[in-house]
């Protein structure tokens, strides 16, 4: 233990302080990008885990498990945990829970930095793109891991069947007479992968197509993350939006301010507008959401199931499994 590089082998190399080196490694958000991925090259080459950690890992039998996700911005996560939660209690198993503050940029500090932490036996990422770099890390550090709402192809991965999603929300508009459909989510900025939006977008242009209307009939529309700017977005379109717009919203959030929206301008949601969510639970519950539920716990217990094969055996077979959506009839579409 004592042998090892040190951080300050690490500050020499990268041509940084310490300080830096210990920034990139606790509070990676304040170092720049291109200093970060130098110090964490060259802890890469060096093979540095920082000492408290290794002290600590040496006096402790407990597998370390890290859960991120951008728990702060999506309800839908908190769920997701908790069917994690419920696969590790009572086992020799901590879990150590990391916020993530948006999944709209594939690149996370945070994310970049867990690898090389020397804290993790196991990973789960849910809901953030992985990018190559951060791959490359885990797998050359040999840290199963396992993508929950997100998948490569290295990689174990539990995914909702979002296509299918898209699909069913799409029918349902039809069948509720729309001649004008709307996805309504936010921004995403990198295009270096396939968001769970981009696939529900393909169900619901799959199901135009299977009624006769050209792709170019769903228009995306851009909106903040919260529930208020939801339902601003819904006031702005009551003015804008005719009768018989159908829109699909891209979770139960923004569905619910949208819906507050339309109604507090005069319009009639479901008559003159109809609106499906994506989720299902608390939020579509209380705002009596017609929604796409989502097995939310499931997913989260199994992509622990599946972490905890891959740590009991590291030549599990990498495994993709699919899990299956279904609509839940509200008032409001």
């Amino acid at each position: 233990m004592n042998g090892g590089p040190t951080i300050y082998d690490v500050a020499s190399a990268a041509g940084v302080s310490i300080a830096t080196v210990s920034h990139t490694m606790n509070r990676p958000a304040r170092v720049g990008e291109e200093t970060r991925k130098r110090v964490l090259a060259e802890i890469d080459r060096l093979g540095y885990v920082p000492h408290a950690v290794a002290v600590h890992r040496a006096r402790t039998k407990a597998l370390r498990v890290g859960v991120i996700a951008p728990f702060t911005s999506y309800a839908s996560f908190g769920t997701r945990l908790q069917g994690v939660l419920r696969l590790f209690a009572g086992t020799a198993h901590e879990v150590l829970v990391y916020d993530h503050d948006s999944v709209s940029r594939i690149s996370s500090p945070r994310l970049a930095m867990l690898p090389v932490s020397g804290q993790l036996d196991g990973l789960i990422v849910m809901g953030i793109p992985l990018d190559d770099d951060t791959a490359e890390r885990l797998l050359a550090r040999r840290i199963p891991t396992v993508l929950v709402d997100g998948a490569r192809p290295e990689f174990s991965s539990i995914v909702v069947d979002d296509e299918r999603g898209g699909y069913l929300a799409g029918r349902r508009l039809i069948e509720r007479g729309a001649s004008e459909f709307l996805y309504v989510s936010e921004g995403q900025v990198s295009r270096r992968y396939v968001s769970p939006g981009q696939r529900r977008m393909h169900g619901v242009i799959r199901a135009l197509g299977e009624a006769g209307l050209p792709p170019e009939t769903l228009r995306h529309v851009a909106v903040g993350p919260t529930m208020a700017d939801a339902r601003k977005v819904g006031a702005a379109l009551a003015t804008v939006t005719g009768t018989g717009t159908g829109i699909v919203a891209h979770h139960d959030g923004i569905a619910a301010g949208l819906v507050a929206g339309l109604r507090s301008a005069g319009r009639d949601v479901p008559g003159e507008f109809a609106v499906v969510g994506f989720d299902g639970g608390p939020v579509a519950e209380a705002a009596a959401l017609t929604t796409i539920v989502q097995p939310l716990a499931r997913s989260g217990t199994a992509g622990a199931e599946v972490l905890a094969q891959h740590m009991r055996d590291p030549e599990t077979p990498v495994k993709h499994v699919t899990l299956g959506v279904e609509l839940s009839e509200g008032a409001t579409a």
